[in-house]
């Protein structure tokens, strides 16, 4: 069965994300992460989306891109994903060995309020949830450190906000998420569910033909048949 088509339309946010196969890593020394990085300077140059938010993990990396034509999204991840995927093989000499990636990126859309807030949180956090640092900004290879270390590599990478962020962004960042706002967050991660408000997720889902996000997974229950 073919797949279906990725609609993408401009002016939405997305999250974006995409994980080696079986969970491998894709990043080893700090070499690794930096080519990542210049790969992405490169795909901006030639797709000039806007990068909001990222973080590279050791095996993963997340990203908010705010595009602002129909089609940009795709054509920017198509390259950035196809050209880290030949030049990791062509640098470790694992031509042949089968894809870099476990498939396609996945992508939402989000909601241009606290909800994109809640995602950004989300993203610039993910190392210190997973222990790799005692404080999110320390982790070198995100926009938080980016913005704070890094300003010129910022500046050519990233764009502004939809909206504008608390002033104190980064303790926000470093403090506890609710466990309810990252459980609806993976669920739209797992199901490709726009991220918003209740009335702005079922519009968007009906324009972007999402619907199916929203149904329950599994098949419906039977009817239990009257009693003779």
């Amino acid at each position: 069965m073919p797949r279906k088509r990725r609609l993408a339309p401009g002016w939405y946010c997305y999250h974006v994300l995409n994980r080696a196969v079986g969970r491998r890593k894709l990043f080893h020394k700090p070499g690794d992460y930096e080519a990542l990085l210049g790969i992405l300077e490169e795909a901006l140059a030639r797709t000039p989306t806007r990068l909001l938010s990222f973080c590279v993990m050791p095996n993963h990396w997340h990203m908010i891109l705010w595009p602002r034509t129909d089609g940009e999204l795709t054509s920017f991840m198509r390259w950035f994903t196809q050209t880290h995927s030949q030049r990791y093989h062509a640098f470790h000499q694992t031509t042949g060995t089968g894809p870099l990636y476990q498939g396609r990126f996945k992508s939402f859309p989000l909601e241009n309020d606290e909800h994109f807030l809640v995602c950004a949180r989300y993203i610039e956090r993910n190392p210190l949830r997973s222990g790799l640092v005692r404080r999110a900004e320390n982790w070198a290879w995100s926009s938080l450190h980016l913005r704070r270390s890094r300003p010129k590599l910022a500046e050519r990478l990233l764009s502004e906000w939809p909206i504008d962020a608390p002033h104190d962004w980064v303790e926000e960042v470093n403090a506890a998420q609710p466990q309810q706002q990252i459980e609806a967050l993976r669920l739209s991660i797992v199901r490709g569910r726009p991220f918003g408000s209740q009335s702005w997720t079922a519009r968007t889902a009906g324009t972007l033909d999402l619907n199916h996000t929203l149904q329950p997974r599994g098949r419906p229950r039977k009817s239990p048949e009257p009693k003779k």
